[in-house]
């Protein structure tokens, strides 16, 4: 439950993936995802999950998708391996409060638990609605993916990436000037 790499291919999209290709992959693979299973819901399962309602919070998951990815903006590839791990797992936990939060506001399945004050909230984001799994561990399992799965695109990346030379990133590399012939010697040795 929630032990998903759609977090870590999000938040890395925005750090490796060329401008061109940054939004459109990664959305393409979530929609396509998406399209599928919830296919699979409506005629295997029998969930109404193509209802006006279940579709608009499906929009707080691609919101919460955005977020990751224009985090993954703020690193560079070059980054230290651990800054890319802690914005992973930082942005597993935006996607947890951005779509417990959507979830809470909008109340497509009409929980009785989420009433529309703070106390509601907190059911939200820590105990969720009856019949199902506390809503801790669904975040618990959100943050565990997304550091597990950023730890494994990032260490991926930088295993088989090799970093550029000075001359590569466009800076000048710092040589010594070279010495002219005689420049140096002794006046005895020039004579």
């Amino acid at each position: 439950m929630n032990f998903s790499v759609a977090y870590a291919l999000m938040f890395c999209a925005g750090v490796f993936f060329p401008a061109n290709l940054r939004w459109k992959v990664p959305f393409a693979v979530m929609f396509l995802t998406d399209l599928a299973l919830n296919a699979y819901y409506q005629y295997a399962k029998h969930y109404d999950v193509f209802s006006g309602s279940a579709l608009v919070y499906l929009l707080g998951n691609y919101l919460g998708y955005a977020v990751l990815l224009a985090l993954g903006r703020c690193f560079k590839p070059s980054s230290h391996f651990l800054g890319l791990l802690g914005g992973g797992v930082f942005g597993a936990l935006l996607f947890y409060f951005i779509t417990n939060t959507f979830s809470w506001l909008l109340n497509p399945f009409r929980n009785p638990e989420y009433t529309r004050d703070l106390a509601g909230w907190i059911v939200a984001l820590t105990k969720g609605t009856s019949g199902f799994p506390q809503t801790w561990e669904f975040f618990r399992n959100t943050l565990l993916s997304g550091g597990l799965f950023t730890a494994l695109f990032a260490g991926a990346w930088k295993a088989t990436v090799p970093s550029e030379s000075p001359r590569e990133k466009g800076e000048e590399a710092h040589e010594p000037a070279a010495v002219p012939e005689g420049a140096g010697e002794p006046e005895e040795a020039k004579a």
